[in-house]
């Protein structure tokens, strides 16, 4: 008896400790969970979705899509779905940059009424659903999973120098160097200078070359060649070289012209280019595709297969920007 009070006495006191801590860890172990970290791609998600009004210049309308929407239709047209997934993420910040930078601007003079931008080149070539599905096929699920994983990682983002989205200019492939911005557009930008570029080489369009005729030449530049400097040799001279190392001023014939002028007279590819006469015909050789300022898409390509991600390939074609919520620009 005496045993029993006495392992009574010792065992009482101990549950009197014990029961209370035993029923806080089984209600805290069945209560309320605190929720899962969220991915990191959802630490972007904004948390409205602007509408963004495309003049569809075939059809000629007015279409109204959701903004992540219009950058995947972007990115779409813009840049190959074969491309590693940080350089489509950088055309995608590059994308909506270009949109979200007009929206803030509120300037909308070169868009028929009612539209914030058009479906073409002269802003951002955009593909809707139909389109992307004409255009590439059996692959379009793939390839729509691929851009829309690009879109998604990057939902919400800008790049922005001291606080305001960038002119966002991008172009196919350099000649191994991007331009100075005043080097084509004769206006200097802090952000648009120009960085090597090796990685361009693999491009397809990295060296291209046509043959017109000399009178072809002479139409389409206003110029003679049958001077006397063209007689000896000299109907072709560069006079001025870009940063970039394209033509910053050359004379052909009887004139002088800016790289860009001949570019754009002659439909060339770039303004890297080289000219020789052979039996009455002008033989043009290029090297890259595209006004060469800003990011080139086969660089940032280049650069995703050497393991940079998009931010990186982003704030290296821009120099000194940051990247950043598209809400802090438009104080959504």
């Amino acid at each position: 008896m005496k045993r029993t009070v006495l392992a009574l006495l010792v065992i009482l006191p101990a549950l009197l400790v014990l029961m209370p801590a035993a029923l806080v860890y089984y209600l805290a172990d069945r209560g309320p969970q605190s929720p899962p970290p969220a991915p990191a791609d959802a630490q972007h998600q904004p948390s409205v979705s602007l509408p963004i009004k495309v003049y569809r210049t075939e059809r000629q309308v007015v279409e109204t899509v959701p903004l992540d929407q219009y950058i995947a239709g972007v990115v779409a047209a813009e840049m190959p779905a074969e491309f590693e997934l940080e350089a489509l993420k950088a055309q995608a910040l590059a994308a909506r940059t270009y949109i979200i930078r007009r929206l803030a601007a509120g300037s909308f003079d070169d868009v028929p009424a009612g539209a914030h931008v058009l479906d073409t080149v002269q802003h951002q070539a955009y593909l809707d659903e139909e389109q992307q599905k004409m255009r590439w096929g059996s692959d379009y699920e793939w390839k729509s999973r691929k851009i829309s994983q690009a879109v998604r990682e990057t939902a919400g983002l800008i790049v922005t120098y001291q606080g305001k989205p960038i002119d966002a200019t991008f172009f196919s492939t350099s000649n191994g160097f991007t331009e100075d911005a005043e080097d084509y557009w004769q206006q200097p930008i802090p952000y648009l200078r120009s960085v090597a570029s090796p990685w361009d080489q693999e491009s397809p369009r990295f060296q291209q070359q046509v043959v017109i005729s000399t009178a072809e030449l002479e139409e389409k530049l206003g110029t003679r060649l049958d001077t006397p400097a063209s007689t000896n040799g000299g109907w072709f001279a560069v006079l001025e070289r870009t940063t970039g190392n394209r033509i910053g001023r050359v004379r052909i014939g009887s004139k002088v012209f800016t790289g860009r002028e001949v570019r754009e007279k002659l439909g060339l590819d770039s303004t890297a280019f080289t000219m020789k006469l052979a039996a009455g015909r002008v033989v043009i050789t290029t090297k890259g595709y595209g006004h060469g300022v800003g990011m080139s898409q086969w660089g940032a390509n280049g650069m995703a297969k050497a393991g940079k991600s998009a931010e990186q390939i982003v704030k290296y074609f821009y120099q000194g920007v940051d990247v950043q919520d598209f809400r802090q620009v438009l104080q959504l």
